[in-house]
């Protein structure tokens, strides 16, 4: 049998050794990640962080999503972006710092927003979706999406001095299980309440720890799980949930499986 090595050249087997060490990842779970596909829906404060660490990780084709051009007032917290780069379009540009840092892997940028006649073109593919927008509508378009295509997610969000992560495995309980739907009264954004840059630095992480995570195959249950932090107090609050069996994305997906 042909060890997963022999897939790397010497380069690429020092570059990821110390994700070989690990026997959770191991040369199987590196050979997973080389050949997977992660799309990160929002090139901020959370997409950031989530998409270089996977990025630098070796995941093997890297989709970036993301309609916005930098702003001066996001320099605070997405640190991929330099003031002269004010302007320009933040897919492009994160796009160029992932490569920069990791050449072997393919990096695609879609300046584009995730709307319901896009989603299925920028998503269709991936073994897992990375959620980093700061648009409630955004995050149920595409967990539904996901949950339909049988598509690991992984769902961030962080304002003020407070920040989550869902994970939602493939069949598992998803984000409309535990939230239901958009809220009809929208709490206030990042633009309102504010938000501390090292905040959605941990909180983008994470999400890319998670989506690693599900590609290496660690630790997966079928219900889904909520991972709540308290910044002022540095305190994690973790909450497991099932699948509803009320949620109607579910329903739908079972329905077309039927004969």
């Amino acid at each position: 049998m042909t060890s997963a090595l022999q897939v790397f050249d010497a380069a690429a087997v020092e570059r990821y050794s110390r994700q070989l060490l690990l026997r959770e990842v191991g040369e199987a779970g590196q050979l997973r990640l080389a050949q997977s596909c992660a799309v990160v829906v929002g090139c901020g404060g959370l997409g950031v962080p989530a998409a270089l660490y996977l990025g630098a990780a070796g995941m093997g084709r890297l989709i970036l999503v993301d309609p916005d051009t930098v702003a001066l007032d996001n320099l605070n917290r997405q640190v991929a972006y330099r003031t002269d780069e004010v302007g320009q379009p933040k897919a492009a540009l994160l796009a160029e710092r992932i490569s920069e840092l990791n050449p072997t892997i393919e990096v695609v940028a879609h300046r584009d927003s995730v709307t319901e006649g896009s989603v299925g073109h920028l998503l269709t593919g991936a073994d897992v979706v990375l959620e980093c927008s700061d648009d409630p509508v955004t995050k149920f378009l595409v967990n539904d999406f996901c949950v339909l295509e049988g598509i690991a997610l992984v769902v961030g969000g962080a304002v003020g001095l407070a920040g989550q992560v869902v994970a939602v495995p493939s069949g598992g309980a998803c984000y409309r299980c535990l939230f239901g739907g958009p809220p009809a009264h929208p709490g206030q954004s990042c633009r309102e309440a504010g938000v501390l840059g090292p905040l959605v630095g941990i909180i983008g992480a994470l999400q890319a720890l998670e989506a690693i995570k599900l590609i290496c195959g660690m630790g997966q249950e079928p219900g889904g799980r909520l991972l709540d932090f308290d910044a002022a107090a540095v305190r994690w609050r973790e909450v497991r949930f099932p699948r509803d069996p009320s949620c109607g994305v579910h329903r739908e997906g079972a329905s077309r499986q039927r004969p």
